[in-house]
């Protein structure tokens, strides 16, 4: 029989372990890398796309991801800022989803930073013409940029998204049973309590 983690029946744990994992997965060690986020389509639809988890700041309870100023993403986000994080590790057998409200950053302190942490060739992808979702009359009728310097200049549109739970879901996924939990934070303060799963 496969040995429990410590966190199975703490609900304390849980969180921990969610965090833990999604600092993992910023940190590029874990299946938490790439998470899906949703957001709130201009025709009230919904919207979910891969992204990829650039930081995470447990104490604020934050997480960032990177968009470009033209993508839907950044249009929905700014006329809607309710989104959801999903990230799953099949090898861990866990899943976290994440409600909350998301922030664009663009050509401040937080966008600097992150832009100078950023590799090269993430860069480039902000200096792509046309901008995201364009209709192109072929797969590569796109320009990428030729240098640093005209890489740079994509970083007037390059958005740092930075999205503050106001709950958490955990799924840890056992033979023995599963275990799910929730986590609340609002101006009342922080609440969890256990789910069937």
């Amino acid at each position: 029989m496969t040995e429990l983690p410590a966190f199975y029946d703490d609900l304390e744990g849980c969180l921990a372990e969610a965090w833990r994992r999604l600092e993992e997965g910023a940190a590029h060690q874990s299946g938490f890398h790439a998470p899906a986020l949703a957001t709130i389509g201009r025709d009230g639809a919904p919207r979910l796309r891969t992204v990829v988890l650039r930081g995470v700041d447990r104490a604020a309870r934050t997480l960032r991801v990177h968009c470009d100023a033209r993508s839907d993403k950044a249009a929905e986000i700014a006329a809607d800022p309710r989104v959801a994080l999903h990230a799953y590790d099949a090898k861990a057998k866990l899943q976290v989803r994440i409600e909350g409200a998301a922030r664009l950053h663009g050509q401040d302190a937080v966008a600097r930073a992150a832009w100078t942490a950023s590799r090269p060739m993430s860069r480039i992808c902000y200096g792509t013409i046309p901008g995201p979702g364009t209709p192109l009359p072929a797969g590569g009728a796109y320009a990428l940029p030729q240098d640093e310097a005209a890489a740079e200049a994509g970083f007037s549109e390059f958005r740092v998204v930075v999205l503050t739970a106001a709950r958490l879901e955990f799924l840890y996924l056992a033979r023995q049973g599963h275990r799910r939990a929730s986590f609340t934070w609002d101006g009342a303060g922080a609440s969890a309590t256990w789910l069937a799963p």
